[in-house]
């Protein structure tokens, strides 16, 4: 039911499921990623065997794009003093679930508001959790320079699984907010601004007063997050 509400999103929301998967892992949707720092080294690749000349050629079938679970996933993430956290512990609370790599710069601009958000909604029981799919001593370093002012898991190799779980592949950011029953409410793919945020917190609060269900909030959100899109593009295109 979630993926159904969230499949009408414009391109750049949940427009990943047209992207065929890589074996470099993650990577962010505004920039490259070398393959010499990725998480995940590519395997050389056997040559295929030379093709028949009476036969056409066999055109592999395109895997399937995972689905958006329900549900926050069953996904256990150490901090960075490797104390274990399950996501689903943090029920209670609205959540917004930060993927995120100190190497993608879209994930280094949302920073600031992140921390903005978990500042002055704390109080009401948002929790902001980034989850880094990085390496644990560049995670450490970048913390050094740039403070997270909340919870913060590092990954490393479970960091893609883990975006797996939650029906994610190839691209950072994104951000998945979650509801105080653990329900995924919306997946917001490439870099979170402010209006985005601002709208889909909005309607989870509507939602856990029962002003609207879970369909109505969804639909809601994905059409407002298409006309902010729409919005953006507008104002960036040259006049």
């Amino acid at each position: 039911m979630v993926a159904a509400a969230l499949a009408g999103v414009a391109a750049g929301f949940l427009a990943y499921r047209h992207y065929a998967p890589a074996a470099g892992g993650l990577k962010p949707l505004a920039e490259s990623r070398p393959s010499s720092a990725s998480l995940t080294r590519p395997e050389p690749q056997p040559a295929s065997p030379p093709a028949q000349a009476a036969s056409a050629p066999t055109v592999p079938a395109a895997p399937a794009a995972p689905a958006i679970p329900a549900l926050v996933p069953e996904v256990s993430l150490p901090d960075l003093a490797g104390r274990a956290h399950a996501l689903r512990d943090s029920a209670g609370h609205a959540r917004i679930y930060n993927f995120w790599a100190t190497w993608c710069e879209p994930c280094r601009r949302e920073i600031p508001l992140l921390n903005q958000l978990q500042a002055r909604h704390g109080a009401e029981g948002l929790q902001v959790v980034g989850i880094a799919v990085d390496f644990r001593d560049s995670v450490q370093a970048f913390v050094k320079k740039t403070p997270l002012r909340y919870m913060l898991l590092v990954g490393e190799e479970d960091g893609l699984e883990a975006a797996q779980k939650f029906g994610m592949e190839l691209l950072l950011p994104f951000s998945v907010f979650a509801d105080e029953h653990n329900r995924i409410v919306a997946v917001r793919v490439g870099e979170l601004h402010r209006d985005e945020a601002d709208a889909i917190l909005a309607e989870m609060r509507q939602l856990k007063a029962d002003q609207v269900t879970l369909p109505e909030a969804q639909n809601s959100i994905a059409a407002t997050l298409k006309r902010l899109s729409l919005e953006r593009t507008k104002q960036s295109k040259p006049q």
